[in-house]
């Protein structure tokens, strides 16, 4: 009975084994199906059918958006273009596309933190309340002196261009408001002017909503590696008032970056990014990123002491941040590639440079009350010799002084600061004892232009 089942078996596996190879032969002969002819890719799970629609269009009229966001980490969680563009037909930002026209769906070109915050409430709760935001749109819409400078001066106002031209516009609209931000306006279909959007981190909105998620993080990817490297911040920290990219490339950290910066790990997630994965700190880590014991923040003010960036450097206080609990976070940073001798010698050395440009800025200063008191200031400042350098004296020698002591670069610190910042001063001075000297003030200004600084 054992020998015939075993028999049985074997009979059965030698048919089983003609079946098959007749089944391959045969496939063989005819080839294989081509299934990527056959193969119909519709997706059917995690978008809702409005979603879809918006997807399969844009594909159509804008593919490189979509092929942007279909590598995103967005699309990965299932984030779509109606998540963050469809709005309620009461925004005063609804608006219909083509694709959306006679619906009860409404979209919006722009996308505000507003809509941001949905899914990353304490992200934007954080930058609203830093220089990003509100702060830094503030002379583009707020300040009447720069709204001189930009639409009466580099407008061109004062050499004729008319008053209703918007000619006045493109200084503003090219330069200022591209990184400041500015008020987005609307023509009549709800949809942004021309000469208002796009704009920079600072961009207020209709919706209220106050900052620019994109200019970090941007669209319609929105890696966050790209947010952590340099170049992120390179777009308007950049130039003759403000190098902060030059100077951080001058850096030892920029010189790393610069050498090995292709082989650091750039996206692991938030609050893990830490040094291992990069060698030297990034703009990133030391103002914004996770590192050690502190967690992320999109406040860049949090970790500063002084402010750099006005007439005067003071310690910061009120809506620009607290200075004294910045310079403690900032040397928690620093703790993480260096002892406590080498921080201490780094920001003494950033203190001693505040608190020269300051001995200078206060002397200017006292100059500059006492020819206003005695009317030898012109009216035109732009005209006025004293008055131009004394701008140049710290919008743009002074911060770069001031800057490159705080980022570690010696070249703008001694070349392109305090280098210039004495030679200015004394021409303030001499033009300064003129005035005095013979009560009058100097017919043309010696000053031509800001090439020299």
């Amino acid at each position: 009975m054992h020998l015939l089942k075993r028999m049985f078996l074997l009979l059965w596996l030698i048919i089983l084994s003609l079946m098959l190879g007749s089944t391959f032969a045969l496939a063989q002969e005819k080839g294989y199906p081509n299934l990527l002819k056959t193969k119909e890719l519709v997706i059917t799970r995690g978008y809702s059918k409005d979603a879809l629609k918006c997807i399969e269009c844009h594909a159509k009229k804008t593919p490189g958006i979509v092929e942007s966001w279909r590598e995103s980490r967005m699309a990965h969680a299932g984030v779509s273009c109606y998540d963050c563009h469809a709005v309620p037909k009461s925004s005063p930002m609804a608006s219909q596309c083509e694709g959306v026209k006679g619906t009860k769906i409404f979209t919006s070109p722009m996308v505000s933190p507003k809509t941001c915050s949905k899914c990353h409430p304490k992200e934007v709760e954080q930058f609203s309340k830093s220089g990003h935001a509100k702060l830094a749109s503030a002379p583009v819409v707020e300040k009447a002196k720069f709204k001189k400078l930009m639409y009466d001066l580099e407008g061109g106002k004062f050499a004729g261009v008319p008053e209703n031209s918007k000619l006045r516009l493109a200084a503003r609209q090219s330069g200022c408001q591209m990184c400041h931000g500015t008020e987005v306006k609307l023509n009549a279909d709800k949809k942004p002017t021309d000469d208002s959007w796009p704009a920079g981190i600072g961009t207020r909105y209709p919706d209220g909503g106050i900052g620019n998620c994109v200019v970090c993080h941007n669209r319609h990817s929105f890696k966050i590696s790209e947010a952590r490297k340099p170049e992120a911040c390179a777009k308007c920290h950049i130039g003759p008032d403000h190098p902060n990219i030059e100077i951080y490339y001058e850096s030892n950290h920029g010189q790393l970056f610069l050498t090995e910066g292709e082989e650091w790990r750039w996206d692991s997630a938030p609050d893990t990014w830490e040094p291992g994965d990069y060698k030297a700190p990034t703009c990133a880590v030391c103002h914004m990123s996770g590192i050690g014991e502190l967690a992320t923040t999109h406040n860049v003010n949090e970790r500063l002491k002084w402010d750099l960036v006005h007439p005067k450097s003071v310690v910061r206080s009120g809506e620009r941040g607290d200075g004294e609990k910045g310079r403690q976070l900032m040397r928690k940073v620093c703790s993480n590639c260096h002892s406590s001798v080498h921080s201490n010698s780094h920001f003494a050395k950033l203190d001693r440079a505040v608190d020269l440009y300051n001995f200078y800025y206060d002397g200017a200063s006292k100059m500059l009350a006492e020819l206003k008191a005695k009317n030898l200031l012109k009216e035109d400042k732009w005209k006025d010799a004293f008055q131009e350098l004394n701008y140049y004296l710290w919008h743009h020698t002074g911060r770069r002084a001031r800057h490159g002591a705080a980022m570690a670069g010696p070249d703008y610190a001694h070349w392109h600061g305090f280098f210039q910042i004495f030679q200015i001063y004394k021409d303030m001075q001499d033009i300064f004892d003129y005035r005095i000297k013979n009560n009058k003030i100097e017919e043309l200004s010696p000053v031509m232009s800001t090439g020299p600084y």
